[in-house]
Parts: C-alpha cells; sequence; structure tokens
C-alpha cells in the first residue's frame, strides 16, 4: 500500500514546479522554447524523440490521405515531425504559434525545400487564411491534408472546436486530418510517475514541461467527438497510439505515453 502511495509524495513539489508556468499559454510556450538548448532523442524536448519510429506507425494510415496535395503540421515545434512528413507529401508547413519555436523549427530544416514554417495560431479567427497564404507563398493553392501530434490535450474545450472549425476550409473536399494526442488514463501525478518522476528525482525534460507549460490533460475518442462534430466530420478510422518521448529511462529508446489517433475528413 505504501509503495502505491509513495508517488503522491510528488504533490508538493509538483505544485512549487507547476505556478512557476506563466499563465498566459502564448507567453509560456514562447518563453519554454527560447529556453531550448538541444532537441532530438538527448535534447530538451520531451516529446522530441529524435526518431522516425512513431511516424512510421502513422503511415499506413496517412496513406490514406491524398498524396498530391501538402500537408500542414499543427503545432509543429522544433519541426520534427514537419521534416519527416516532408519525406512523404509534396511539401509540408509546419505551424506554431510561438515565434521561438518557428525560428528553431526553421533553423533545424535549413536545406530541405519541401518543407516551410509560419507562426499561426490555428484556433484564432483568420487562421485559416494565414494557412492558404503561407501555402500560396510556396506554389500550393486549395485543399491541404492536415497533421495534428500532441496538440488538442493541452487546449481547453473551446480552443479544440475552434481549431477543427478552422481546418475545414483548410482540408476543403480533398484533403483530411489526421491527430494522435496522448490520451493518458491516470491522474497527472500517475502520468508523470509513469515517465519516471519520483519524489527525488525528476527526468530535466519532463521538469522542464512542468515548470514552465500548462498542465496537459487527455485526448481521446469522447474528447475528438466533441471537437469534431459529425456535423462536419466523417470520422474514417481510430485506434490507439503510442506517443513517443525523448529516452528517459532508457537511453537507448524512447519512452512511450497511451494516445489515441483519428482520420477524419470534412462533410
Amino acid at each position: 500500500m505504501f509503495s502505491a502511495l509513495r508517488k503522491y509524495l510528488l504533490i508538493p513539489r509538483l505544485i512549487r514546479l507547476s505556478s512557476a508556468a506563466p499563465k498566459d499559454p502564448l507567453t509560456a510556450w514562447d518563453q519554454y522554447w527560447g529556453r531550448v538548448r538541444s532537441t532530438g532523442a538527448s535534447g530538451d524536448v520531451l516529446w522530441d524523440s529524435g526518431s522516425a519510429h512513431e511516424l512510421h506507425g502513422y503511415l499506413p494510415t496517412l496513406e490514406q490521405l491524398d498524396p498530391a496535395l501538402p500537408i500542414v503540421d499543427v503545432g509543429c515545434g522544433n519541426g520534427s515531425f514537419t521534416r519527416l512528413l516532408a519525406q512523404h507529401f509534396p511539401h509540408a508547413l509546419g505551424l506554431d504559434y510561438s515565434a521561438n519555436a518557428v525560428d528553431r523549427a526553421r533553423h533545424e530544416a535549413e536545406g530541405i525545400t519541401t518543407a516551410s514554417f509560419a507562426v499561426c495560431d490555428m484556433t484564432a479567427p483568420g487562421a485559416a487564411q494565414i494557412v492558404a497564404t503561407a501555402l500560396e507563398a510556396k506554389g500550393w493553392e486549395g485543399d491541404a491534408n492536415v497533421f495534428i501530434r500532441g496538440v488538442l490535450h493541452v487546449l481547453d474545450r473551446s480552443d479544440r472546436a475552434a481549431l477543427a472549425a478552422n481546418l475545414l476550409p483548410v482540408v476543403g473536399t480533398r484533403g483530411g486530418v489526421f491527430l494522435a494526442e496522448t490520451n493518458f488514463p491516470g491522474t497527472p501525478v500517475d502520468y508523470v510517475s509513469h515517465l519516471g518522476a519520483t519524489r527525488n528525482s525528476i527526468p530535466a525534460p519532463l521538469e522542464g514541461a512542468i515548470r514552465g507549460l500548462p498542465m496537459p490533460g487527455r485526448f481521446g475518442a469522447a474528447q475528438r467527438a466533441k471537437a469534431f462534430p459529425t456535423a462536419d466530420w466523417n470520422l474514417v478510422e481510430e485506434g490507439s497510439a503510442s506517443i513517443e518521448t525523448r529516452p528517459l529511462s532508457n537511453p537507448s529508446s524512447p519512452d512511450l505515453i497511451p494516445g489515441y489517433y483519428a482520420l477524419l475528413r470534412a462533410r
């Protein structure tokens, strides 16, 4: 019994760390990306495994998207998935509302002509026009595919709905939306314990996220149904996924978070 309860001794430390996070989400994310020194398997970013393994698991589903269309990576961060997607679609546009994230993504994608980046808040009015303008600048007009990984679980219900609504004109009649999100079944304490946090030690990339960013939630089928209502969207496929973090407990392999994926098309 004591062993099972020991993880809850983490709570005071988690409260202290999370209380330092800026209350404004944009400020929090921009400060977070401004502090990042390195990315990939040994870097500062919790959710950047430095590997293409997770994306490869999504490819059978992504192959159902129109391969002739560009793909928009919403919430691209440092662009790790944008760069990988550019290998499978004619162009990949990475979007993030943190200017510091976009600056880093552009630097890490230097020399990749099929990837580009733009600052954009996909929950805000006018977001679809920003996407269209960014794609037109690279010679693309009309419908596009969309890739979302690890974004919706950190948004509240109204922002999820706004993001989904803004995607409708982006995908049009030919594009589709693929999403993959963490869907951890336990409490926040269970979540950080799963990733190696103890009362005495928290892996540095995890501590950086706790200290600087909004507390994440979970996103599964129930949350997807509310954010992407059947009046606007057709569900093509859904299932469980494994979201990979950078290596934490074992330096040679990423840690895994239970997740959820879905493929949708506009009605």
